[in-house]
């Protein structure tokens, strides 16, 4: 507690000195220095509960237990008792000046309060000569001293005649009393340092006179006018053996060599209290710890901080002011302790580590293929193939019966290649993002509804175009050819790739690792996301098309929607087109109202990966599926169909427009099938006319 002391004392005795009538501080003792949690004065005049109130102040800070006080023994006295109303036995540690010593007074009746002060006292040594002298002196031989009359009667008990008339004293002095034995005699413990301070005076005088008035008796003119600044130089320079037989001598602040004898005030077993030594100041700090006592039956060596030490991860708040003191901060958020006082923010891409005492990279995560998040998507894209790969080959095995053929086989190869890309697209998204499968990613990702839309939209175009036609001339119109559709479909897929290329040639694919999409407020939670660099805004623009498609080819199903079924499978394809955009219109909202989530990557990429598998699956199940069951399970349905003219499709067509509004005034919107019978009785009367078969008008 007193490791390296020295100054401290000193510079203790120096705001002893400097303070108006007494001070004391609450100190926390740290490596290598004391530091001052408050300062408070005690005033010259106090007022009734002024030491209650320093109590309290001292309480304010309840770590730092250990109280200098440089203050005379009647404050002292009341410092004491104030901690003893207050119930603060045993929290206070005293360290006293040499005010308080070893004197008794000030812990008299408060001996549980004072417990373990630790007190100091100039180290004494008792001057023989003075005591031979002091004790020779009587009222003959020490006349010159004004005062030793009073001080005979006060040391005697008695009076000396009319001059030293004491009240109420009866004893008279006979003048033959002796010091020492007629009274008790101890001698006073600064004696020595009295004596030595007028030796070096003495001394700084001589050597004074020496070098001013060598050879000269007496006074000479040029001591006459010295000044002090002369005088305390001769007086910081003496150097000689004092009256104890320690050498006098100062340091050039003009303090004399420390030399302190260290006392505790110990309650023994015996509940007796005393002071001991437990240790001494010469040079160098000489102490008996294991002489020390603190609270009776603790031998503990307590400890006095104003502030606890600040764990890992937290940062010193210094209270202002008052350096040693501070509030432990922890280091929130993404930031670490840096310095013991300083908190910094860790670098973008890493976290605090788990003391928060350094950064650590984030962890980065992908979609794994064992998450539920992949599994779902992946399981429907693995059913979604096998079904479309059955599909194909059942067409290819009976490529040449009538229903396929009526299906337009060309349109349909391509269009189960779309809902085939559109299954097999899931894998890319799930993949671990590469420069190849970022690539593909952008390639794959719209191509699969390009296709399936672009062959759907030329199919119900071509339908459209064929009866509106119809009702105005029995001319085919142009481009109904499987040629003609193939050509248009591949158009339309090819403004697709242009699009593709053009944004490799902008934005080069790559990956990047997003830190914000999962930057939690937890930096435990938080992660980094790898996957390719692609926007929101790139991912619609990229499905955009695909999905202009799709509305495009509604339009023309709903306008077709009257065509009798008899030629074509409008209506089925109306079904597909208007569940797609259901489809469509619920994935738009999860997808875009789960940006700001944690979980953005998995929701976002399962609600894509199953929106385009649902949309493949209701244009498999619907249009091929029913094909399918005929030619697998009711052979016999899958016959050639009468050739009819398209004199007979004009017809038809132009019934149909008849017959439509008219069927709005039936029970239930109902159509009587009256064209379809005419057209199964009609027959032609030229041999010329020219027959087109059904398959070539069927989709």
């Amino acid at each position: 507690m007193f490791g390296g002391t020295d100054d401290r004392i000193t510079s203790c005795r120096e705001r002893r000195r400097s303070a108006p009538r007494g001070n004391y501080n609450t100190h926390e003792i740290l490596a290598g220095g004391v530091c001052i949690a408050q300062s408070l004065k005690i005033p010259r005049e106090p007022r009734p509960g002024e030491f209650d109130k320093i109590i309290r102040r001292l309480l304010e800070t309840p770590n730092a237990r250990a109280v200098i006080m440089f203050a005379n023994e009647d404050d002292i006295r009341r410092v004491l008792d104030a901690a003893k109303r207050s119930n603060q036995s045993g929290h206070f540690l005293w360290v006293g000046s040499d005010s308080w010593g070893a004197k008794i007074s000030p812990v008299i009746q408060q001996e549980k309060v004072a417990e373990g002060a630790i007190t100091i006292l100039p180290k004494r040594a008792t001057v023989d000569a003075f005591d031979r002298y002091f004790r020779s002196r009587s009222l003959s031989n020490n006349r010159r001293n004004v005062w030793f009359a009073e001080f005979w009667e006060e040391n005697f008990g008695c009076k000396l005649g009319m001059h030293g008339k004491r009240p109420g004293s009866l004893k008279k002095c006979t003048g033959l009393e002796k010091v020492g034995r007629d009274s008790s005699y101890e001698q006073e413990g600064k004696v020595q340092f009295v004596m030595d301070a007028v030796y070096a005076m003495a001394h700084a005088l001589h050597r004074m006179h020496r070098d001013y008035c060598f050879g000269y008796p007496g006074l000479c003119p040029r001591m006459s006018n010295i000044n002090g600044k002369e005088l305390l130089g001769y007086i910081r320079s003496v150097n000689f053996n004092g009256s104890a037989g320690t050498p006098v001598v100062f340091n050039q602040n003009g303090d004399a060599p420390g030399r302190y004898d260290i006392f505790q005030y110990q309650i023994t077993n015996k509940s007796t209290a005393e002071y001991k030594v437990i240790g001494q100041w010469t040079n160098k700090l000489h102490l008996n710890v294991d002489g020390m006592h603190w609270r009776t039956g603790d031998p503990t060596l307590p400890i006095s901080v104003c502030s606890v030490p600040c764990q890992m991860g937290e940062r010193k708040k210094v209270v202002k002011g008052v350096p040693c003191c501070w509030h432990c901060e922890r280091c929130e958020g993404y930031h670490f302790q840096a310095s013991e006082f300083i908190c910094e923010l860790c670098p973008y891409e890493q976290r605090p580590d788990r003391n928060r005492t350094g950064c650590i990279p984030i962890p980065i995560i992908k979609l794994e293929w064992h998450s539920a998040w992949a599994a779902v998507p992946v399981f429907v894209a693995v059913l979604g193939i096998m079904a479309t790969s059955f599909v194909v080959v059942t067409f290819v095995r009976f490529n040449d019966t009538p229903i396929v053929r009526a299906s337009g086989r060309e349109m349909s190869y391509v269009l189960l290649t779309g809902i085939f890309l559109c299954y097999a697209i899931t894998f890319l998204m799930i993949a671990t993002p590469t420069l190849a499968v970022c690539s593909f990613r952008r390639v794959f990702l719209g191509l699969g509804m390009c296709f399936s839309y672009a062959a759907l939209l030329t199919k119900t175009n071509r339908i459209h175009r064929i009866f509106e036609q119809g009702k105005k001339s029995v001319a085919a119109p142009r481009f109904i050819s499987p040629a003609s559709q193939l050509v248009i479909t591949f158009s339309l897929i090819s403004v697709q790739l242009l699009g593709v290329f053009v944004w490799f040639a902008v934005d080069p694919p790559h990956t990047v690792v997003d830190y914000g999409e999962q930057r939690t407020s937890d930096p435990v939670k938080a992660r980094g996301v790898l996957k390719c660099d692609i926007s929101d805004l790139s991912l619609i623009c990229s499905l955009g098309y695909s999905i202009l498609l799709m509305v495009t080819c509604t339009v023309y199903a709903i306008k077709t929607r009257g065509v009798p079924e008899t030629f074509n499978e409008a209506k089925p394809i109306g079904f597909t087109m208007y569940t797609t955009c259901i489809i469509w219109l619920a994935f738009i909202p999860i997808f875009f109202g789960t940006a700001q989530s944690a979980e953005r990557m998995y929701i976002q990429t399962t609600t894509l990966t199953i929106s385009l598998s649902l949309s493949a699956s209701v244009s498999l199940g619907m249009l091929y599926m029913p094909k399918v069951y005929i030619i697998l399970f009711h052979p016999e349905q899958n016959v050639p169909k009468r050739k009819r003219s398209f004199k007979a499709i004009v017809t038809a067509a132009t019934m149909s427009g008849k017959l439509v509004p008219k069927g709005s005034d039936r029970p239930n919107g109902e159509v009587k099938t009256e064209l379809c019978e005419s057209m199964e009785t009609n027959t032609t009367s030229s041999t010329k006319t020219t027959y087109v078969s059904y398959s070539n008008h069927a989709i």
